[in-house]
């Protein structure tokens, strides 16, 4: 069933590709909607020398209700005595909000640097075996990413590396407190710690073109983890492929749909301080999943008055298959929303 996924996705993708590269080409213009990726995609275009970049990410995720595998699982069943599983305590939700700030600036043509900070708050909703229900909370500063963008080929179809990496500058000692700890809080699981706690490499390259009446692009991109964290932990790699059409609907504005895959690993190691025996989440062997997305979005270019420049772009994404080494908890919808300000200043 993956590799039929799988071949579905790399067909889409192509497809996609050909669909825009049929339309009449044109010089790409900066001052275009479609110049710029969804705002999903992350380290998608490269900057002209001496230009610089702002940005800010507003994404909220809500994971509601659990799935093992491709199928869904009752809390009670999750929680039931003597049943499949057996759990004290099930999460039942978590909503988490990100603060993305992105800063990128091109010393030369062919180099564009970007560093990415972010601000996170989880919040995860629990049921007991007897019925009782209780929400624990984390926030702060998560992981700061900075890459390199190094064109391969700017003429035409322009491709781009994405030579990136993430350092750990987020906590991974998250504590509150639980029915069992109140007053003591206890270590959270791993879903609601704020950094992954590891020097992470994060390669990738990016296709992209703008024709006449659209643009469209392919990107890959990992997350590959480095040694051990503090708390004898290493969280799983990540891989993500996505493709994506842009139609210009006039000149401020363009619509676009994409098709993302992603599959992430299972934690190697375990935090010594939970107990996976008590609730899934604290279980090193239930992180592992695979997402299909189906992302739709808008972006919004302004071109005269006091937002001249600047743009302003959303996306909605519904995941359309989910397989979770569960039980876990599965990804109901995600909406991030940005803006973004160029200026030439060196």
């Amino acid at each position: 069933m993956k590799n039929c996924l799988f071949r579905a996705l790399v067909g889409s993708s192509f497809a996609l590709a050909t669909l825009a590269a049929s339309a009449p080409q044109q010089l790409s213009a900066q001052s275009r909607p479609d110049s710029h990726a969804p705002i999903g995609v992350m380290g998608d275009h490269l900057h002209a020398k001496g230009e610089i970049m702002f940005s800010y990410r507003y994404m909220r995720m809500n994971m509601e209700g659990t799935r093992d595998g491709t199928d869904g699982v009752s809390d009670a069943d999750v929680v039931a005595a003597g049943g499949p599983y057996g759990y004290m305590v099930t999460p039942t939700a978590m909503p988490m909000d990100m603060h993305m700030v992105g800063f990128m600036a091109a010393p030369s043509d062919r180099v564009t640097l970007m560093v990415m900070g972010n601000f996170l708050s989880n919040s995860m909703d629990h049921l007991t075996r007897p019925g009782g229900a209780f929400t624990t909370e984390s926030s702060g500063f998560g992981d700061t990413r900075a890459s390199a963008l190094i064109s391969l080929k700017s003429e035409g179809v322009k491709v781009h590396l994405n030579a990136g990496v993430s350092l750990p500058t987020g906590s991974i000692d998250e504590r509150d407190a639980t029915p069992a700890s109140a007053p003591n809080e206890v270590r959270l699981p791993y879903p609601m710690q704020i950094g992954s706690g590891t020097f992470d490499l994060e390669p990738g390259i990016t296709i992209y073109d703008v024709t006449e009446g659209g643009a469209w692009g392919l990107q890959a991109r990992g997350v590959i983890r480095t040694g051990e964290n503090d708390n004898e932990y290493t969280l799983g790699n990540r891989f993500l492929g996505t493709a994506w059409m842009q139609y210009r609907v006039f000149d401020q504005l363009s619509a676009s749909v994409r098709i993302e895959g992603q599959r992430w690993g299972n934690v190697d190691g375990a935090d010594p301080l939970l107990n996976p025996g008590m609730i899934y989440t604290a279980d090193p062997d239930l992180r592992a999943g695979t997402r299909i997305d189906l992302p739709l979005g808008f972006n919004w270019y302004f071109i005269d008055g006091l937002l001249n420049d600047h743009r302003l772009a959303v996306e909605f994404n519904i995941p359309v298959y989910q397989d979770l080494d569960g039980p876990q908890l599965e990804t109901d919808w995600v909406l991030t929303v940005g803006w973004q300000k160029a200026f030439g200043v060196f």
